[in-house]
C-alpha cells in the first residue's frame, strides 16, 4: 500500500513527533545521569571519555530501537529535518508530509527535552559545570569552525550510508543498525567538537527551551545542506533515478509507504 492523500498520514506525522521526542528523553536522562552528580556516576567513573563511550552505546541503542520499532518501521524513522527534506529533493515525500513531518519532529523534540526538564530540574537545566543547561548543542574545543566542519562530515556520512544501503536488496535491512553505530561514534568523537547535532529539530528543541540561541545556525543549515550534497553526489555516481530510492531508514515491507514513487526496495513488495 503506497499512501497518496496526505490526510491520513497523521499516524506517520505523530510517530515522528514521538521518535525524536524519545530520543531526546534518552538523551536527556541518561546524560544527566553520567554527566551532573544525580547519580554519583562522574565520581564512579572518573574517566571522561570512558562516560563518553558509554553515553555514546546508549544513544546508538537508542537510535537503533526507535528506528526498527513497529512505529519506526511505518513512518521510516527519519526524526530529522534534514533527512526529511533530503528525501522530499529525492521525490520520496509530497511537500504536505516534509512539511509535517517536519513540524512534528520540532515539536516532538520540544516535548521530549520539556519531559526531562520537568523530571530532573536544576541538574539539567543550569549551566556547566553544575548542569546541562537542557542538553544545548554548540561549538566545542575547535570553535565555530571547527563545528561547521565537524557538522558537514558527520551529516555527510549518515546520508551517504543511508542511500548506499538502504537501497541494497541485500543490506536494506541493516540501514538502522549501521546508523546506530555511527550515532555512537558521533556521541563520542563528534560531540567534543560540535556537540552533535546533525539535526535542527534536535538543536532547536534545547536551544528553545533554554533560550540558547549562540551559533544555532551552524546546527540549522548546515546539516541540511551537506545531506542535500550527499544526496546529489551518490545520484551523480551512481547515475540511478531518485524514483528507486527508498524513503525510510528501515526498509520493510511490513507496513504503509508514503513514497510518492515506489521504490525498489520495499514498495514493490506490498500487497
Amino acid at each position: 500500500m503506497v499512501y497518496q492523500n496526505s490526510m491520513i498520514n497523521l499516524p506517520e506525522y505523530l510517530i515522528e513527533a514521538w521518535g525524536l521526542g524519545t530520543f531526546m528523553v534518552s538523551a536527556g536522562v541518561f546524560a544527566t545521569l553520567i554527566y551532573t552528580d544525580v547519580a554519583n556516576i562522574p565520581i564512579l567513573i572518573p574517566n571522561a571519555f570512558l562516560r563518553d563511550i558509554i553515553m555514546g552505546i546508549i544513544t546508538g541503542i537508542t537510535a537503533i530501537s526507535i528506528i526498527y520499532s513497529p512505529w519506526g518501521k511505518r513512518s521510516g524513522a527519519h526524526l530529522n529535518p534534514a533527512v526529511t527534506i533530503t528525501f522530499f529533493r529525492l521525490g520520496k515525500l509530497t511537500k504536505t508530509d516534509a512539511f509535517f513531518y517536519c513540524l512534528f519532529q520540532f515539536l516532538g523534540g520540544i516535548l521530549g527535552v520539556y519531559l526531562v526538564a520537568l523530571v530532573f530540574g536544576s541538574p539539567f537545566v543550569s549551566l556547566p559545570p553544575e548542569g546541562l543547561n537542557y542538553i544545548v548543542t554548540q561549538p566545542g574545543k575547535a570553535g565555530p569552525i571547527g563545528a561547521i566542519i565537524t557538522e558537514i562530515v558527520i551529516a555527510y556520512i549518515m546520508m551517504t550510508m543511508v542511500l548506499i544501503v538502504s537501497n541494497n536488496r541485500k543490506f536494506g535491512h541493516l540501514t538502522g543498525l549501521f546508523a546506530g553505530i555511527l550515532v555512537t561514534f558521533y556521541v563520542i568523537f563528534a560531540a567534543p567538537y560540535s556537540g552533535f547535532s546533525m539535526n535542527p529539530a534536535r538543536s532547536f528543541a534545547s536551544a528553545f527551551l533554554a533560550n540558547w540561541w549562540n551559533f544555532y545556525w551552524i546546527y540549522y543549515f548546515v546539516p541540511p545542506l551537506s545531506m542535500l550534497v550527499a544526496a546529489e553526489v551518490y545520484l551523480w555516481f551512481t547515475r540511478d533515478s531518485s524514483k528507486n530510492i527508498c524513503g525510510k531508514l528501515c526498509p520493510n515491507n511490513q507496513t504503509p509507504c508514503l513514497c510518492q514513487n515506489p521504490c525498489d526496495v520495499c514498495c514493490p513488495f506490498k500487497e
